[in-house]
């Protein structure tokens, strides 16, 4: 095969070339199928190559946050456990049903031994609460600064819970001004909580789901 061979090609009787002419059009044809297949081969694999690194990217970061969790696990349980006490300390304070007569008299038998005089001790409906229920005690008492400080304080270290709200305080009137500076008139309202028990937190439930549900309904 020569130059000449190749600049007498005739592309439509491609069939009558000389043989070394047509083999080399058969490498050439075979050469640009190659390359081509090849080119298109490696594109698909570097996108699969691409999908995979993506991939690993992903599970790297997800095992980072996972990792970075458990290691804290720890932590939070040892939390968990802490705040599951201090709320079984807090309910134990709760008085439950039978308890509440006696820490009636155990609030008045505070005030008696601080030297307060009882005008109002009044109970009030219980106001429902999610787990709880709270009692409210309308109270008035008359005694001096310092007997008034001295209740306060045996509220507070009561074995259950009791609050005090809306406390206001005013000198006594009386007959002399030394007798209305050193003598108060005492209005609060006591708070005490207790737990409800089983059947009272089911009704409960279902009172607040009545409740959303004709909530719900009022919206339609």
């Amino acid at each position: 095969m020569n130059l000449n061979d190749l600049n007498s090609l005739d592309l439509k009787n491609i069939g009558d070339a000389p043989l070394p002419v047509k083999a080399l059009l058969v490498a050439v044809v075979c050469v640009v199928v190659l390359a081509a297949g090849y080119y298109l081969d490696l594109t698909d694999q570097q996108d699969a190559l691409d999908k995979k690194k993506a991939q690993v990217t992903s599970l790297i970061t997800d095992f980072d946050t996972k990792q970075a969790k458990a290691a804290s696990l720890e932590a939070y349980q040892a939390q968990m456990i802490e705040m599951e006490d201090a709320f079984g300390t807090m309910l134990r304070q709760l008085p439950n049903k039978n308890e509440i007569a006696n820490l009636l008299v155990d609030i008045t038998q505070t005030g008696l031994a601080s030297g307060l005089e009882f005008e109002l001790f009044q109970p009030n409906p219980e106001v429902p609460r999610e787990f709880f229920a709270e009692l409210p005690i309308t109270i008035k008492v008359t005694g001096t600064y310092h007997q008034v400080g001295e209740f306060v304080s045996g509220i507070a270290a009561l074995p259950r819970i009791v609050t005090l709200h809306d406390m206001s305080a005013a000198p006594l009137k009386t007959g002399t001004l030394a007798a209305a500076s050193d003598r108060l008139q005492v209005q609060a309202t006591a708070k005490t909580y207790r737990y409800l028990d089983e059947e009272e937190l089911a009704a409960a439930a279902a009172s607040r789901a009545k409740e959303k549900m004709a909530g719900k309904g009022a919206m339609k």
